[in-house]
């Protein structure tokens, strides 16, 4: 059984907000392509608050030298005290480590019910 912790339409695509989850502050992330993603709202290495950071893309290199492309863009969480990259499609993995990861929840959209479970 889950728990309803928003409305659909409160959260906009490529926006993150803060809502409790049982005794947990949750870091809830909605992808630009509008799918939701939900995660402990506090960073492995420091613990700053999830919720403040941004979803943004990160950089990848190109065969040109000092030529990047952008990828992943609205699927990149950025921890808003030292800009640690976690990807919100893969679970919340740490684009430079990915065995480091934020703790992540299921999340499930019913009508216009958000619900973690």
């Amino acid at each position: 059984m889950g728990q309803i912790v928003c409305q659909k339409n409160e959260l906009q695509p490529g926006e993150i907000m803060e809502v409790a989850y049982k005794k947990h502050s949750i870091a809830l992330c909605r992808s630009k392509t509008g799918e939701f993603y939900a995660f402990l709202n506090q960073c492995p290495h420091q613990g700053a608050p999830m919720s403040k950071g941004k979803l943004c893309s990160t950089s990848a290199f190109t065969d040109t030298h000092g030529e990047y492309r952008t990828i992943k863009d609205g699927e990149v969480l950025r921890c808003p005290w030292h800009g640690m990259e976690f990807d919100i499609t893969d679970r919340g993995r740490l684009l430079a480590d990915p065995q480091l990861k934020l703790r992540d929840f299921k999340v499930h959209v019913e009508g216009n019910d958000v619900i973690i479970k």
